[in-house]
């Protein structure tokens, strides 16, 4: 993907997330809150990967493939609030900024990340005139992807288990809303399901094991709370299999997502999309070993 059409697909994730959030009837306060979660940067890669799928599938209804990337959105920045709270990783700074519940108090920290939650099934419900037939498959989508077994539910609560599996725990904490925004992307499109539900769970299983070598190297990028997973005790990629086997681990999840993409005419732009996110994420030199 040129960075044309990257910077192209980036402005139109954030057109569609501010077209979707404004207007919504909310306290003045949680009001701010939310457009303080939802509006405060980060790299939106998940709902540049769900836009990236509904290219490559046709993309014949854009305005409901806006509203999947931004539903996408929604999930992931109530994930981040609530990860973000003192019963958890207790983070006083999120890209740079301070954190929901230092910047609003505790309590409309976690109403923030509740009504991101139900906001994510209302912008799809706010579309369903021209979602028709696709939307049952996209709410199924959604839906698996924010509770249980495999959703942000179920990740966050392996966290508060004596012991738990790294794979089940990163499907469910980081891969089910991959698996989910290339779902809903090739949903919105008309696209088949199946084959972007495997491309975007070998992709979340990419970016956890980079957040895990992030995390273990504390690069605490935009704020960014670093050397939590061995502070909290939680599975992490790097304490499991050293770094070496961390990086190795990440390259072959990436080359299996990359690999999963079916051909068309916007797969190279996918792959490269993929390539660039993933790559950005880490240091220089362990981006130039990933990209060899």
């Amino acid at each position: 993907m040129t960075q044309t059409a990257g910077s192209d697909l980036t402005r139109r994730v954030e057109d569609a997330i501010r077209r979707h959030i404004a207007g919504r009837c909310a306290p003045p306060r949680l009001g701010r809150a939310i457009e303080d979660a939802m509006l405060a940067g980060g790299s939106r890669v998940r709902p540049r990967f769900a836009l990236g799928v509904a290219l490559a599938c046709g993309d014949d209804r854009p305005s409901l493939s806006d509203a999947a990337a931004a539903a996408i959105e929604c999930l992931h920045a109530a994930s981040l609030v609530h990860d973000d709270l003192p019963c958890f990783d207790d983070a006083a700074i999120r890209r740079g900024r301070p954190s929901i519940h230092v910047a609003h108090g505790e309590a409309l920290a976690v109403l923030t990340g509740d009504a991101l939650i139900v906001m994510a099934f209302q912008v799809l419900a706010d579309v369903g005139d021209i979602a028709a037939e696709r939307l049952p498959c996209m709410l199924a989508a959604l839906s698996a992807s924010a509770g249980v077994p495999r959703g942000l539910v179920s990740g966050q609560a392996m966290e508060c288990e004596e012991t738990a599996d790294l794979d089940a725990y990163h499907a469910a904490k980081t891969g089910a809303l991959f698996e989910a925004a290339g779902a809903l992307g090739a949903a919105a499109s008309g696209g088949e399901t199946a084959v972007w539900r495997r491309v975007g769970a070998r992709l979340g299983a990419a970016y956890q094991v980079a957040d895990d070598i992030h995390d273990a190297l504390g690069l605490g990028g935009e704020g960014k709370p670093t050397g939590q997973d061995g502070l909290h005790e939680r599975p992490n990629a790097v304490s499991s299999s050293g770094m070496d086997g961390a990086v190795t681990l990440l390259r072959r999840h990436l080359d299996d997502a990359i690999d999963a993409i079916p051909g068309g005419d916007d797969a190279d732009s996918l792959r490269a999309l993929i390539r660039e996110q993933t790559g950005r994420f880490l240091p220089a030199e362990l981006a130039a070993q990933i990209s060899a």
